[in-house]
């Protein structure tokens, strides 16, 4: 026998579950992992240099957005080949974003100069764009194509040099051309 739920305590959870979306509660929680082959919703966030900066403004190159933090050996472990990558591709249309999550600027200021890091490092101070890409532990990594399609989404494991260059390959292949239709 199947018990059914209250038509009162139905109304009771609907209400409830309408309050915490206008309240921002779900937010909080972290949105959905954004689904390949979905548009990367935009963001704006300031660099280390106090500049803004969005994901639309580099619309045309392949983006990588790492979502990171400096105690999360993981993600400092990956950033010399997230480094070595950028410097490759760079000049061909590839960027990294290290989006940092909820740390003091200064301990971030520290690590990316003692190690050397020249992609542009973004602060998610309040966890918006964690929240708003589905992060839920450390690291993440999100390919972004030239269009602002998402393409792969990495969860955790390490980003290695081959891993970055066969990612930013697959993204970047022309697509095969397509036969006119004479219809």
């Amino acid at each position: 026998m199947m018990r059914r739920c209250h038509p009162s305590k139905l109304g009771l959870l609907a209400l409830g579950f309408t309050l915490a979306l206008s309240s921002g509660l779900v937010w909080a929680m972290g949105s959905r992992v954004p689904a390949v082959g979905t548009a990367a919703e935009d963001f704006r966030l300031v660099d280390l240099e106090g500049k803004q900066q969005s994901l639309s403004q580099y619309r045309g190159k392949v983006v990588l957005v790492n979502f990171w933090a400096t105690w999360c050996k993981p993600c400092t472990t990956e950033m010399p080949a997230m480094q070595a990558t950028y410097d490759k591709l760079r000049e061909k249309g590839f960027v990294v974003l290290a989006v940092n999550e909820l740390e003091d600027e200064a301990k971030v200021r520290e690590h990316i100069k003692q190690h050397g890091h020249t992609f542009p490092v973004l602060m998610d101070r309040d966890n918006k764009v964690a929240n708003q890409f589905g992060v839920f532990g450390l690291p993440v990594s999100v390919f972004i194509d030239e269009k602002g399609v998402v393409q792969e989404y990495i969860k955790g494991g390490l980003l290695t040099e081959q891993v970055i260059l066969d990612a930013v390959a697959r993204i970047q292949k022309p697509e095969p051309m397509k036969a006119a239709s004479l219809h």
